[in-house]
């Protein structure tokens, strides 16, 4: 290892080669880094005083050639890429606005962006990954490019609008006294994953989706990391799309969870992956998992960004993701597997979804802990796979899978518990619901069920009929109790409709809100409010009476589990 301090334009100066390996990470510098670094150069460069500025380090390894020296660049990639652009910009705002300042757009493309004298892609000091190369290859070839949501050009039209006739001058001298550590490996005693993980855990913003990336990676020839990159790893974070990192931390999360039956902390995703991987470099096995990492990804892009196509599994995600119940996804990444294969039939993939649905809900109107909900899930998902890997090439009975998640189920005691029907029952009368971020969906669930055209709550705001301000007709028509009426049941679910007449309705006495034309509960279509259209009074019996008529139903909807094989009864 070599480590030098640099001055950043004299280590761009003459024929080399910066090359960003297939296993770094996309671009990512936004604006407010970019005005950092723009605030940071005008500073020095109206400054005489100062002398240089430290801009970081360039961590790379040296893999030259007989006429192009080339470097792998291990750590400092957006440094670079972001000081190229502003030098492109740079170049054509002297160019344009023709002034003296020391240099121009030539010998900045010559010395700091081109190796004029090389062809094909050695003609660029700077080659970055695949995701990004050719669109930096036309900013700095052409200053256009149609891609307007990329970085690099949403940076470099930054550094376009910053660059002045009046303070180009001062930019090129701020530029000029940029510093860096120049740190070049240059034998394999030199491990790049080692001072790639070190660097890391000085405060990079790296992603643990960069960490596994890298580690899958970079101890393979270069032959290998393309091949293994292309086939694998660049599909992979195709499907996640430009959010691919942070997803892709959960989705490791979840993979490791369902073969694990231990939840990582988001942060040590990277640290439990290289406990289930612990040898990166045994081909054979680093393939076999990657593959299978692979194909797992497109379960979770289906179950959670959510690209699922049909029409019944994306109607119970929907449900799901309403619940945000992201601690279940390990168990719906085992089915969907077991599907895929052909081990699970369709029906019994959506008993198994509506099944844990329940499971959820329930447990939200109990107020039961959602952590232990995840340790549940956590060791469910681990022997589902189990199951699953251990009757591969046998055929099972249907509903046999539904009927080992339902004993599971019946596991639970105490705060890990499946909420019975008389307990759900219980809370789900007396419960304040209306507050809960799942309100909308419960109230949607109750509209819609048996519905074969079922509609779009959306547009609908939640009705409380018995009103938070009461007027002294209202209080009339409470009763006597009508204090502890209202404070009792103003958020329960008997109180709560759907309207899309909210504003109108307001607090207007009882009967005008079931009279009203238009959007009265007589007028409305939805199934909710009929039992609102025949009621004369609004009472204490009358909301107690409702919310027990939809428990009944909540509870054919939300249902406790069978231990009998075959599908739930609804």
């Amino acid at each position: 290892m070599k480590a030098n301090e640099a001055n950043l334009l004299t280590l761009l100066n003459g024929t080399k080669q910066f090359i960003l390996p297939i296993y770094q990470r996309r671009y990512s510098w936004k604006k407010k880094h970019c005005q950092q670094l723009w605030d940071d150069i005008v500073r020095i460069g109206e400054n005489e005083d100062l002398p240089y500025h430290f801009f970081g380090s360039i961590v790379s390894r040296s893999e030259g050639t007989a006429t192009t020296p080339q470097f792998f660049v291990i750590d400092g990639q957006q440094r670079l890429t972001t000081f190229s652009l502003l030098l492109s910009a740079l170049g054509r705002a002297i160019e344009i606005n023709d002034v003296e300042i020391g240099t121009d757009k030539e010998k900045i493309e010559d010395y700091y962006l081109f190796n004029p004298r090389e062809g094909s892609e050695f003609r660029y000091k700077l080659l970055l990954t695949k995701h990004d190369e050719d669109t930096l290859i036309q900013l700095l070839e052409d200053g256009e490019v149609s891609d307007n949501d990329s970085l690099l050009v949403k940076n470099y039209n930054f550094f376009t609008s910053k660059l002045k006739s009046d303070n180009l001058e001062t930019v090129y001298k701020g530029i000029q006294k940029l510093q860096i550590v120049d740190i070049v490996l240059y034998s394999d005693a030199d491990n790049p994953q080692l001072i790639f993980e070190s660097l890391n855990s000085k405060g990079l913003e790296l992603s643990q989706a960069d960490l596994i990336r890298n580690y899958v990676l970079m101890g393979q020839e270069r032959d290998v990391q393309k091949r293994l990159y292309d086939t694998y790893w660049y599909p992979m974070e195709e499907k996640f799309g430009a959010e691919h990192s942070k997803r892709f931390d959960i989705f490791i999360r979840d993979y490791l969870t369902l073969k694990t039956g231990q939840i990582p902390k988001i942060k040590e995703v990277y640290e439990n992956f290289k406990r289930y991987m612990p040898d990166a470099r045994q081909l054979q096995v680093l393939e076999e998992t990657i593959d299978e990492i692979t194909h797992y990804s497109a379960h979770y892009v289906r179950i959670a960004l959510p690209l699922e196509t049909d029409s019944e599994f994306r109607a119970c995600l929907e449900d799901i993701h309403a619940l945000n119940v992201e601690v279940a996804y390990p168990i719906l990444l085992g089915i969907y597997e077991g599907y895929t294969q052909g081990q699970i039939e369709k029906a019994e993939v959506i008993e198994i979804f509506r099944l844990i649905e329940s499971y959820v809900f329930r447990r939200v109107i109990c107020n039961l802990s959602t952590a232990s909900m995840g340790i549940n899930f956590a060791r469910i998902a681990n022997v589902m796979n189990k199951i699953l890997a251990s009757t591969a090439s046998e055929t099972r009975p249907s509903y046999l899978f539904l009927n080992d998640l339902s004993i599971m189920f019946s596991t639970l005691f105490g705060v890990h518990r499946f909420p019975s029907d008389d307990e759900f029952k219980r809370d789900f009368l007396t419960k304040q619901v209306y507050d809960l971020r799942v309100c909308k969906y419960l109230l949607g669930k109750l509209e819609n069920d048996g519905c074969k055209e079922p509609i779009s709550v959306g547009n609908f705001t939640i009705e409380r009929v018995m009103p938070e301000k009461l007027t002294e007709e209202w209080e009339a028509e409470l009763g006597e109790d009508w204090i502890n009426t209202h404070e009792m049941y103003l958020g329960t679910i008997g109180n709560l409709t759907l309207t899309g007449y909210n504003s109108e309705l307001s607090n207007r006495s009882f009967k005008e809100k079931r009279d009203h034309e238009p959007g009265g509960f007589r007028a409305s279509p939805l199934r909710l409010n009929q039992s609102l259209a025949e009621a004369e009074q609004w009472d204490a019996a009358a909301i107690v009476n409702r919310a027990q008529m939809l428990s009944e139903k909540a509870c054919k909807i939300w249902s406790y589990f069978s231990l009998e094989p075959g599908p739930r009864s609804q």
